[in-house]
């Protein structure tokens, strides 16, 4: 399964924004890799520019702390699961996601419009 997941700077700990995430981690069974979001910087519908590189990625899975409903909607046709990040760091997330530990996120905001989620 492949897993995303929104990453800080650091490239460790998991993101807090989805769309405007610097990086973000996919996980394939042993095989990881650290990608650049090219929704980072974009003037507006980061949201939806974002759920469709995923997408175009291929994941089955999402791990965050939240997401804006237009994003949700894309990974729900695409039948993408999205999965509640509570901890600090991605290899936590998915050391509880291996273990099933993970709760499936079913609250979404309205999205944040070019206010980078601050």
């Amino acid at each position: 399964m492949r897993i995303a997941i929104p990453l800080d700077e650091n490239k460790q700990d998991v993101c807090v924004v989805l769309a405007r995430a610097p990086y973000f981690l996919f996980r394939d069974g042993e095989e990881e890799l650290i990608v650049e979001n090219p929704a980072a910087r974009a003037q507006g519908g980061a949201g939806i520019q974002v759920a469709q590189f995923l997408v175009d990625n291929d994941i089955q899975a999402l791990i965050t702390v939240r997401c804006g409903q237009n994003a949700a909607d894309v990974f729900t046709s695409a039948n993408i699961k999205i999965y509640k990040s509570v901890r600090k760091t991605a290899a936590e997330e998915l050391a509880a996601f291996a273990e099933g530990k993970l709760e499936e996120l079913t609250s979404f905001h309205g999205g944040f419009h070019g206010t980078h989620g601050s």
